[in-house]
């Protein structure tokens, strides 16, 4: 990697904390209301009307295998970019900005099996802190279930 300091936008989830890189956040937002998207990948927890356009919800939780939870006034919102598609993180807590120094970033663990959506690590005082990339978070198979939902007509009730 570059030895030029990166920003990544800090949050928490179930005690834990992540990273993404700067670049891929476009807002955070307060949680709100989500409305269910019938026949999406189980990893979306359903859809955010934010001002208009319907954002798909990915459920952070189920994919870092944490225990489910209700959504909470609480919570924050992140509104990504996952490669082409905009997508939202409901997390705990978004912490705020950090820039690494050339010498706080890692690449080594997404070499490691099983870690196929984290970009790199950040190598903080206080801990490492896994930076994931959205780019790798669907799998083929999720993004093109996903996809095939969204432009699915309404269900009638």
């Amino acid at each position: 990697m570059e030895s030029a300091p990166r920003e990544v936008l800090l949050f928490t989830l179930e005690g834990q904390r992540y990273g993404l890189p700067a670049g891929d956040v476009r807002e955070l937002v307060r949680a709100a209301r989500l409305t269910p998207l019938p026949r999406a990948p189980a990893v979306v927890e359903g859809l955010l009307n934010l001002r208009g356009e319907l954002l798909p919800v990915l459920d952070l939780r189920r994919r870092f295998r944490h225990p489910p939870r209700s959504l909470s006034p609480l919570d924050h919102f992140i509104v990504a970019r996952a490669g082409p598609r905009r997508v939202v993180l409901r997390v705990d807590r978004a912490e705020g900005l950090r820039v690494l120094a050339p010498g706080e970033w890692d690449d080594t663990p997404r070499e490691l099996p099983g870690v196929g959506y984290v970009a790199g690590a950040a190598k903080l005082e206080d801990g490492l802190v896994l930076v994931h990339d959205l780019r790798a978070f669907l799998s083929e198979a999720e993004a093109l279930e996903l996809d095939a939902a969204l432009a699915a007509p309404p269900e009638t009730p």
